[in-house]
């Protein structure tokens, strides 16, 4: 059964790279032979930076509703960072996180006399947070520049606050910086080094933060743990962002009563997509909004037996 999973996902990916992987799973699949799919989602605890908070906090930082950090007409290139916070096996999704984040503006400066670039953001009700800003500044410490940062304080109900800082992939200070390279221990910044895509003008990325907290399953949106590696999986959807109509291209690894999904940013169910008893096989359903579905960011869910096993993110134009 393990062997034929694992040819399963052999197509799959492959079929992805014909048709067009979605910015989320085209950092994870692509390049990667397909057993090492395996290992994508690994549940990986969040980490202390080596250099703490660093001097430039300031607390009281205004929570923002939708998640903008950075206002229209700041400089700089615009990123947007999205994921779930879960506990500390990924079995459970933990609602009513607050992350309070900080960081440099394009030119490597912050303010220390107001709150610009300075905001507070919460998990919903399914785990998911998302946050909207500017790609941070380098600036020069020492002898060396700090590679681009984003420092940001994690609180969970009814648990203690934890410190770190998230750096991007690519970024050429990272091998000389001592905090961003560390790879070993409490303060491996392996995992908090993220991939950026280009998505409509935006660079976007994903990053899953597994802290100590009290979850919650249930009907939450989203699957929060490798549950897709032994039930099914989406493995494209297309195209990303999309106007009129969606490809959602997926396989089911075992016979099942399925459903296709889509859910707003607030855990609200938008559209039933398509619902049906399904043999192991790859599948196509296509996603036509009624008109009064607005412009946004959505998820379409794969569900199994009514079981959350798997989801991509999705932008409406």
């Amino acid at each position: 059964m393990k062997k034929d999973r694992r040819q399963f996902l052999k197509n799959t990916a492959m079929a992805g790279l014909v048709m067009g992987l979605s910015p989320i799973l085209a950092k994870t699949s692509i390049g990667k032979k397909a057993d090492e799919l395996e290992l994508q989602d690994s549940c990986n605890q969040l980490t202390q930076d080596i250099y703490g908070e660093g001097p430039f906090y300031t607390a009281n930082a205004q929570v923002s509703d939708t998640g903008v950090i950075a206002s229209i007409d700041e400089p700089g290139t615009r990123i947007r960072i999205t994921g779930i916070v879960k506990n500390i096996d990924c079995t459970k999704v933990i609602p009513n996180t607050i992350l309070d984040l900080w960081q440099a503006n394009d030119a490597g400066e912050y303010d220390n006399s107001g709150y610009n670039l300075r905001r507070k953001v919460k998990s919903n009700s399914a785990g998911f947070y998302s946050f909207e800003t500017v790609l941070p500044g380098k600036y020069l410490f020492g002898e060396t520049y700090r590679p681009r940062h984003i420092h940001l304080k994690v609180t969970t109900p009814g648990s203690p606050t934890f410190t770190t800082q998230i750096y991007f992939e690519g970024d050429t200070s990272i091998p000389e910086d001592i905090a961003a390279s560390r790879n070993f221990g409490e303060f491996d910044a392996t995992n908090r080094i993220i991939s950026l895509t280009e998505n409509d003008g935006v660079l976007e990325g994903t990053w899953d933060i597994v802290v100590d907290g009290n979850g919650v399953i249930g009907d939450s949106v989203l699957g929060v743990n490798d549950l897709h590696l032994t039930n099914g999986m989406i493995y494209a959807v297309s195209p990303n962002p999309f106007v009129d109509e969606l490809k959602i291209n997926y396989g089911v690894f075992k016979p099942s009563r399925v459903k296709i999904e889509i859910f707003g940013m607030q855990g609200e169910l938008v559209a039933s997509v398509d619902e049906k008893e399904l043999d192991s096989e790859k599948y196509t359903a296509i996603w036509r909004p009624q008109a009064h579905i607005a412009a946004g960011t959505y998820f379409c869910v794969l569900k199994m037996n009514d079981l959350q096993v798997h989801y991509q993110k999705i932008i409406k134009l």
